[in-house]
């Protein structure tokens, strides 16, 4: 049987310890601030794009070009190999349809997978692609049960202002400006084909509301784990976020970090992603 190595972009939320365990490739997406272009990791962080921000540069992103994608599949695939490759939402990038253009150039198989997720939810069908990978699955296998762990995980985005999604076109000025205008706090879901915004209130508490009726909503799903990656968002926030999904849960995985360049492009500064991994399915898709 041949070995079956995982592929992924830079807008997923691993650990250190989690690429190296795994052997997981990433695939560096771009950003561009202020006309000029730096690739994901390589020589811009997490902490200089939010520095940037900072100062009010809306960065613009692009996804790998069709070349970078084709030297990595070769390179993973010269001894014989298979690859998958589970990427971002194409709700948010067109990296999966250029994914899907390099595997037709290449000589390795590959299989593409969309997530349709992003970040930590993204990871947690990385991660499962990888141990099946390990313990000798198949590629049916491990499509089938990154569609299952889709169908467990919610991704919601705490969004401060919506600069940034004005800027890439997912709202509308008009929203944008009303929004700045009174100082709306704004709650997005990413489903299956939309970026979709759930809530809107005056301040944070309208936050911890939605997170309290989230909670409500998980309550028979049996919260295994939670992460909240964040663009430099404020602590004490944070911890009532924690302590709302996990008072009741203390066993539960729980990661908080900084995001990847990528997602701060879309989510702006302050911005806090709200990602949970249930027992149960809390996603109806068509089978």
């Amino acid at each position: 049987m041949k070995k079956i190595k995982v592929l992924t972009d830079s807008s997923v939320l691993l650990t250190p310890k989690e690429i190296e365990q795994y052997s997981i490739t990433i695939v560096p997406l771009s950003v561009e601030v202020n006309g000029k272009n730096y690739i994901d990791g390589k020589n811009i962080s997490r902490d200089e794009l939010i520095e940037m921000l900072k100062v009010g540069s809306i960065p613009k992103t692009s996804q790998p070009s069709l070349g970078r994608f084709v030297e990595a599949f070769d390179e993973l695939g010269k001894d014989g190999s298979q690859v998958v490759a589970i990427l971002l939402s194409d709700v948010l990038s067109g990296t999966v349809s250029a994914a899907q253009q390099a595997a037709d150039m290449t000589k390795t198989d590959v299989t593409v997978i969309n997530s349709k997720s992003t970040d930590r939810g993204e990871a947690f069908q990385v991660l499962a692609a990888a141990e099946d990978a390990a313990l000798g699955k198949s590629i049916e296998y491990i499509k089938l049960h990154c569609a299952e762990i889709y169908e467990r995980t919610t991704v919601h985005v705490l969004i401060d202002n919506l600069d940034c999604l004005v800027a890439g076109g997912r709202v509308s000025k008009m929203m944008g400006a009303v929004t700045k205008l009174v100082n709306i706090k704004v709650v997005a879901e990413l489903k299956d084909k939309s970026l979709d915004v759930v809530s809107k209130g005056r301040n944070t508490k309208s936050w911890f509301k939605y997170c309290q009726k989230l909670k409500e909503q998980l309550k028979d799903k049996k919260l295994q784990a939670l992460a909240l990656p964040n663009v430099a968002a404020d602590n004490s926030i944070m911890e009532k976020i924690k302590d709302i999904f996990l008072h009741d849960n203390p066993t539960a995985d729980f990661i908080q970090e900084l995001t990847s360049p990528i997602i701060m492009t879309h989510t702006g500064l302050k911005a806090i992603g709200l990602i949970t991994l249930t027992e149960k399915p809390v996603i109806e898709t068509e089978k």
